[in-house]
């Protein structure tokens, strides 16, 4: 009896143990700018020294510039992650700006790593996410300027400006790092690319067609 009452109560404690690591930790210290000339390769960047810190790596200029929107898509992001401010490691937020031509898309697309919380600067969008299988639900909403939506972490969403004017948005993400997959150039722009014979049968059409859609990637 008072063995399985110890079995028990270790199997609780690895629980408990599993449950504490299984999240992102506290910061230990004030911040961690990245070292981008260490070697060392950890989950995130490892921490310059605190004394060779400067206010340039907590800065970025830029977001007052529109995006290129002569692209197929019509849409352009300009994110402001630990890739341009240094000193965003660790510290779990990011933010991006995302111009809109005429009838642009922000194609479907998730963020692995980071919710999403958008709001409308100028113009008006048609965004919406969709939720896992089995129910695969569609959430949609029209926004106009002020107006704030959010995209929950890892589901495929998107926005397209139906209006005939320009649009901007201006997203924070819960990461530094949230990452981004684009379902269109995940499934047909892979490289190598994936067997015409799977993409096919997954998306029921024929080889010809995969084929055509590749090629556009």
């Amino acid at each position: 009896m008072a063995s399985r009452a110890v079995l028990l109560a270790a199997c609780l404690l690895a629980l408990t143990c599993f449950h504490a690591t299984a999240s992102d930790p506290s910061l230990l210290q004030d911040f961690c700018v990245v070292d981008k000339m260490s070697k060392v390769r950890v989950n995130g960047f490892p921490c310059k020294d605190a004394k060779d810190v400067v206010a340039e790596d907590f800065f970025f200029s830029g977001l007052h510039l529109a995006g290129n929107t002569s692209n197929k898509q019509g849409s352009a992001v300009t994110p402001v992650n630990v890739a341009q401010i240094a000193g965003l490691n660790t510290l779990g937020i990011s933010l991006a700006r995302i111009d809109y031509a005429p009838y642009g898309l922000n194609p479907p697309h998730t963020h692995p790593r980071g919710t999403e919380i958008l709001t409308v600067l100028e113009g008006s969008l048609y965004v919406g996410f969709v939720t896992s299988n089995t129910d695969n639900k569609l959430f949609t909403k029209v926004l106009n300027k002020g107006d704030v939506f959010v995209f929950p972490q890892g589901l495929i969403h998107f926005q397209f400006n139906y209006g005939t004017k320009p649009a901007v948005a201006l997203a924070g993400l819960s990461s530094q790092n949230p990452g981004v997959i684009t379902v269109a150039n995940a499934v047909f722009g892979s490289k190598p690319s994936i067997a015409d014979e799977i993409v096919a049968k997954a998306f029921q059409v024929d080889k010809m067609t995969v084929d055509r859609i590749q090629a556009q990637f």
